[in-house]
């Protein structure tokens, strides 16, 4: 032992204590193994001054004739057992973090607790003489009056600690507790925090969440479901209604194929029939994109099947236009023709019927002709590094050839029938004059194919391949070092 710490034995346990402070707040938290290394270390020093100097903490402190050095052995004492209480907390929560994680945190406060106590206890009786089993009998009278006092604080603790021991929900699910939906942020002694799909935060109180029905979106983690309730005409033939969701489902790329998604009839009143589409998704940010793109699809199929939604009241097609006429009123892009352009481009457009699998428009070919799709689902298939793959879906409304129809280019895909599909075709000897005198058509025709190409371009070329940074930990890791 160096002479200036045993000449000042107690002046260097608080210069310890100080350090012990100072360092566990410099250290960043990403150094928590260096930092538990130091703390570990520094106790040990202290613990061996104070055993040197004749403080033992097992022991009534010294300096009995001294009121000033006793006290101050006492406190150095009694700080050795928090001291040592704080260590083994601090110990205990690493090896926790390492094998459980962040849904250990309560159980490690827990745990801490007792070990406080316990320690305080130890310092009352071996350091202060006092008598433990009065103590402990005034004390468990206090907790009684404490435990009726917090009651409720109590109950969502000891919650709090069911749902860490069963997990029905970790850090960042995405669950719905009694009907709060949002993704788990926090779990701490007294409540759950949510992030809402608003931004919003939820606290749902522990005994709350222990008491209430849990959905989990999170698990299995591979796949989260979802549903989109449509309600029709009590008119409309059941079948047709359940043929035209399904072509919205295989339409709609983001949802999976296994589990497959579903069609169900809900419920009938005299007002109308509600059916539901249900299906998953790979990723928990996908759901309201595809469920958006899902009611919209549902919506452009039922139409085209000559269903209509209850709440599509407005510009409902008359049930005697044809389905040439019908279709250029939903078509984004002729639906700025005037009524009697429509009625004569309507007479100018053929019905084409494809199977499912027969090719449409392949990839290379230049059309002198172009396709609406008026119901069916139409597959996009590009290649790249000679593999073929699915690009998109096309539905009603979409039209198909427009390459070749305002630049005499080749189609950049193959376009084939998903589905059983009936598309009108457009003769380019018609459909030039038309584009020439509507320069608005004309101009929305380009902005499709630019984004079209766009898109071709950004799904086929290879991803930019980003240099790795060579340097000295890098050469070694390289040579298995």
């Amino acid at each position: 032992m160096p002479s200036f710490i045993a000449d000042h034995p107690m002046l260097c346990a608080v210069a310890l204590i100080l350090i012990d402070i100072a360092v566990w707040r410099l250290i960043s938290p990403n150094l928590a193994n260096w930092k538990l290394a130091a703390r570990l270390v520094i106790f040990a020093v202290f613990s061996a001054v104070l055993f040197n100097d004749g403080m033992n903490p097992m022991q009534a402190a010294p300096y009995a004739d001294d009121t000033t050095l006793h006290l101050a052995a006492t406190a150095l004492q009694i700080g050795w057992w928090l001291f040592a209480a704080r260590t083994l907390t601090v110990l205990l929560g690493a090896v926790m973090m390492q094998r459980v994680g962040h849904t250990g945190r309560l159980l490690q406060d827990l745990m801490g607790a007792v070990i406080f106590l316990i320690a305080i206890i130890a310092a009352m009786a071996y350091v202060l003489d006092l008598p433990v089993k009065g103590v402990l009998a005034t004390s468990g009278a206090v907790a009684i009056i404490v435990g009726l006092a917090l009651q409720s604080t109590l109950s969502d603790v000891f919650s709090g600690i069911v749902l860490n021991t069963t997990k029905p929900y970790q850090i960042d699910d995405w669950i719905s507790i009694d009907g709060t939906e949002g993704r788990v942020t926090d779990i701490d002694w007294r409540a759950t925090r949510l992030q809402t799909s608003q931004g919003s935060l939820a606290v749902i109180p522990n005994s709350l969440a222990a008491k209430a029905k849990i959905i989990n979106f999170s698990r299995p983690a591979d796949m989260f479901g979802l549903a989109v309730s449509l309600q029709v005409s009590p008119h409309a033939r059941p079948q047709t209604v359940i043929e035209a969701l399904e072509r919205a489902m295989q339409g709609c790329r983001p949802l999976l194929a296994q589990p497959a998604p579903s069609v169900a009839f809900k419920a009938s009143t005299g007002s109308g029939v509600e059916y539901e589409i249900s299906g998953f998704v790979p990723a928990m940010g996908l759901k309201r994109e595809t469920r958006n793109q899902l009611y919209d699809l549902a919506y452009r199929h039922l139409q085209a099947a000559g269903v209509g939604l209850l709440s599509a009241t407005e510009g409902s097609t008359p049930p005697a236009v044809s389905g040439a006429r019908a279709l250029l009123e939903r078509s984004t892009i002729f639906s700025t023709l005037r009524q009697e352009e429509k009625d004569t481009f309507s007479q100018n457009m053929t019905l084409h019927t494809y199977r499912a699998g027969e090719m449409i428009l392949a990839a290379g070919e230049v059309s002198d002709h172009l396709f609406i799709i008026e119901s069916g689902v139409v597959s996009v298939l590009l290649i790249k590094d000679g593999h073929t793959f699915e690009a998109g879906r096309m539905g009603p409304g979409e039209v198909i050839g427009e390459s070749g129809i305002l630049s005499d280019q080749a189609a950049l895909a193959d376009f084939s029938a998903k589905t059983y599909c009936t598309l009108y075709r457009i003769e380019n000897e018609y459909l030039k004059p038309c584009l020439d005198a509507r320069h608005d058509i004309g101009e929305a025709m380009k902005a499709l194919l630019d984004f079209r190409r766009h898109a071709a371009q950004a799904l086929t070329e290879d991803a930019p391949v980003v240099p790795v940074k060579k340097g000295f930990i890098q050469w070694l890791r390289n040579r298995g070092l």
